[in-house]
C-alpha cells in the first residue's frame, strides 16, 4: 500500500486527477462554497468524500443508481453543525455524544464530529482498493482529548464499499465518553421492502416524541396503525405520511448473532445492502422521512446506542467509557448488494 497526502491548496474549481489506474480514477475539486471534495471511481460507480470536513460521504452512485437522499442542498456548505449542510449520503455521528439531544443535554445534534475540520487527509492505494482517509485531533483544556481516523474504501469491481473509523483516547488520565453512529442517508423508493437477518419484531417503533418532532394528526394515526398491525412497517409507502419522521429501534443485536445484514429492495430490482458486526454496533435505528424537501430511507443506522442523546445513553448503560490510551474501531460495508 502507498499513501498520497492531500493538500487543500491543490484543490480548485477545475477538477484535477489525483491518481489513476486501469480500475480506479481519483479526482479532486473545490465546490463554489469552498468545500474540497475527492471522488473515487471504479468500474461500477463512485463515492465522493469531503476530506477536510468530517470526511463525510457526500455522494455515492453505482450501476447508474444514486444511493443518496433527496434534499434541498445542492452542494456541501461550510458548517459546524450537520443540519447546516444536511444533504450528504453518510456522516459520522458522535463522538463524545451522538443523536438528538434531549432538553437536558448540552451537545449539538449528532455531536461535535460530523463537520469536524480535519488536520490532514490522504489516499491509501493498493492493488485492489482505494481509500480516502485522514486524521482529526480533538483537544479541550480541562476536557477530552482524542484522535479519529476514518476511511472510506472502494474495491475493484464492487458496488459495495467500506466506511471505517478508529477512535483513540489520547488523555493519559481521563476516561472518554464515546457514542458513535454511522449515519447513512439512503435514497427513498416507494414500494421498497426492508428486511434483515433478525427475528420478526426485532425493530420496535419509537414511542417517545423528541423535541424536534411536532406531531400531526396523520403522523399520530400512522404510529397507531403501525403499533396496531394495520400497516406493514417493512414496505415504504409515502401515502402513509412519513412526515415528521418515523423511527424504529432494534436493541441488543448481539443476541441475534454477530454478522448482520440489512436490505432495502427497490421495485427496480436494486437491493441496497448494509453489513456490520454486532460486536461493533449493538443497536440499529431505522429512520424514514418523506416530504417535498427531504426524502430518505435510512433502512439501518448502526450505532453504539440509540440516537437519543448523551444522557439517554448513559441512563441506558450503552455509553462507552474509553480508557486512557485505548482505541475502538468500527466498520460498515454498504452499497448495492452483489449477486451470489
Amino acid at each position: 500500500m502507498y499513501r498520497i497526502n492531500l493538500a487543500r491548496a491543490s484543490f480548485s474549481a477545475a477538477e484535477v486527477t489525483l491518481a489513476e489506474s486501469e480500475e480506479f480514477t481519483v479526482t479532486g475539486i473545490r465546490y463554489p462554497s469552498g468545500i474540497e471534495s475527492v471522488t473515487v471511481r471504479n468500474s461500477r460507480g463512485r463515492v465522493e468524500v469531503l476530506p477536510f470536513m468530517g470526511q463525510m460521504v457526500w455522494d455515492a452512485e453505482f450501476d447508474g443508481v444514486s444511493l443518496r437522499m433527496d434534499s434541498t442542498f445542492r452542494q456541501p456548505r461550510p458548517a459546524t453543525l450537520i443540519e447546516d449542510t444536511y444533504g450528504c449520503f453518510a456522516f459520522h455521528s458522535g463522538l463524545l455524544a451522538a443523536g438528538c439531544p434531549a432538553p437536558e443535554d448540552t451537545h449539538p445534534l449528532h455531536g461535535e464530529f460530523p463537520c469536524a475540520e480535519f488536520d490532514e487527509a490522504w489516499l491509501e492505494i493498493d492493488a485492489g482498493s482505494v481509500a480516502v482517509s485522514g486524521r482529526y485531533e480533538y483537544v479541550k483544556g480541562f476536557g477530552d482529548h482524542y484522535t479519529a481516523v476514518p476511511a472510506v474504501r472502494l474495491h475493484t469491481g464492487s458496488a459495495m464499499f467500506d466506511i471505517d473509523l478508529t477512535v483513540t483516547n489520547l488523555s493519559a488520565a481521563r476516561t472518554m465518553p464515546l457514542q458513535y453512529m454511522c449515519h447513512m442517508n439512503y435514497a427513498y423508493g416507494d414500494g421498497a421492502r426492508m428486511s434483515q437477518n433478525l427475528p420478526d419484531g426485532a425493530f420496535r417503533l419509537r414511542e417517545t416524541v423528541p423535541a424536534h418532532v411536532t406531531p400531526t394528526p396523520q403522523w399520530t394515526a400512522l404510529n397507531e396503525a403501525i403499533q396496531g398491525g394495520r400497516v406493514n412497517p417493512d414496505v415504504l409507502d409515502a401515502a402513509q405520511g412519513y412526515d415528521p419522521e418515523i423511527v424504529f429501534f432494534a436493541d441488543d443485536l448481539a443476541a441475534y448473532g454477530q454478522d448482520l445484514e440489512f436490505l432495502l429492495e427497490r421495485t427496480d430490482g436494486t437491493a441496497f445492502c448494509t453489513r456490520f458486526s454486532s460486536t461493533d454496533f449493538p443497536v440499529a435505528t431505522r429512520w424514514l422521512l418523506h416530504n417535498p424537501d427531504q426524502r430518505v430511507a435510512s433502512f439501518v443506522l448502526p450505532g453504539t446506542s440509540r440516537p437519543e442523546g448523551f444522557l439517554a445513553a448513559r441512563a441506558a448503560g450503552t455509553l462507552i467509557e474509553l480508557a486512557p490510551g485505548a482505541s475502538r474501531s468500527f466498520s460498515v460495508s454498504t452499497g448495492i448488494k452483489e449477486e451470489a
